[in-house]
């Protein structure tokens, strides 16, 4: 129920979107301003940001965190013209870090000129006044910048954002490949086309999608995979028998849609040991989907299984 009250209160936030062809329209640009309840981070002595004085992003730390033990580090990246607090409304992750026992860094994209936040990710989304900002560098900076600092489990590091952030996600999985262990995205796609990518090893991989989503199209669009696709792609390159996938049961992850909603497809036959790729379809799902309170536990969850 929390979830619910704050996702609807970031949405009464929310502004028009750009348009463009491939131009997702997430969740609006107005910084919410509120963070979830009991959101102050562990210990006053714990830093609060890392990165660029210039391009700071907020950290999250566990209430239990020892500053010893090696912890799993989550990337939160939002969708455009969003941000870091809004997608975190949204989502709920910074709580669910703080009672989980893991590291939930939360950055912002730059702003374009019609003053929305976005991540040059691929062609299709969203650089679309073509500024070239090199979001990959300062993506990779912010995960070896937690290393350096704080222990972390280098075998769990994880990407995760909707939309524009999923497609980001997308980018730091081909990119990172040796360093990144899996990433889930909402509403996002991949490169258009494998040469694209060229990730250096396999990396797990779930899609979240809703079948009715109008500004990231399930089918795929001119300058991007179906989400079907996009999956099949990743599980391709981890060597899993794509004639083959899993039917899992339904799940319930959308409140305001009855029963259980989302069918799950996962490959997981002939694939290299630890890894696997999952989609996750939303029947009648939107672009923003209205999730259960369950939601950073279900994503985390799947996540979670997945180490190096």
């Amino acid at each position: 129920m929390l979830q619910r009250l704050l996702f609807t209160f970031a949405l009464s936030l929310s502004c028009a979107c750009s348009g463009g062809e491939a131009g997702p329209g997430d969740a609006g640009a107005a910084d919410a301003g509120a963070a979830d309840a009991g959101a102050a981070d562990a210990g006053p002595s714990l830093p609060r940001e890392i990165g660029p004085d210039e391009r700071p992003a907020r950290v999250v730390f566990p209430t239990a965190y020892d500053g010893e033990t090696a912890l799993p580090l989550v990337v939160l990246l939002h969708g455009y013209s969003a941000s870091a607090t809004l997608q975190d409304v949204y989502w709920g992750m910074s709580r669910h870090a703080r009672a989980n026992g893991y590291y939930l860094v939360l950055p912002d994209g730059t702003v374009d000129e019609s003053g929305n936040r976005f991540w040059n990710a691929t062609p299709a989304c969203c650089d679309f006044g073509g500024t070239g900002v090199d979001d990959e560098a300062y993506l990779r900076g912010l995960v070896h910048e937690m290393k350096d600092r704080f222990p972390v489990d280098a075998g769990r590091v994880y990407f995760v954002g909707h939309s524009n952030g999923g497609f980001m996600s997308f980018r730091m999985a081909c990119a990172m490949a040796d360093e990144v262990t899996a990433i889930g995205g909402l509403a996002g796609a991949t490169f258009l086309t494998e040469e694209e990518c060229g990730a250096s090893q396999p990396v797990s991989v779930l899609q979240v999608h809703g079948t009715l989503d109008d500004a990231v199209a399930y089918e795929g669009g001119p300058a991007y995979p179906s989400a079907p696709e996009a999956v099949r792609r990743w599980a391709e390159r981890a060597g899993c028998d794509t004639s083959m996938p899993s039917e899992l049961e339904p799940m319930d992850l959308e409140s305001d849609l009855p029963g259980a909603e989302t069918t799950v497809l996962r490959y997981e036959t002939g694939c290299v040991e630890g890894v696997d790729a999952e989609l996750w379809t939303i029947e009648g799902g939107s672009h923003i989907p209205v999730f259960h309170d369950d939601w950073p536990e279900r994503l985390t969850g799947w996540l979670f299984r997945h180490a190096r």
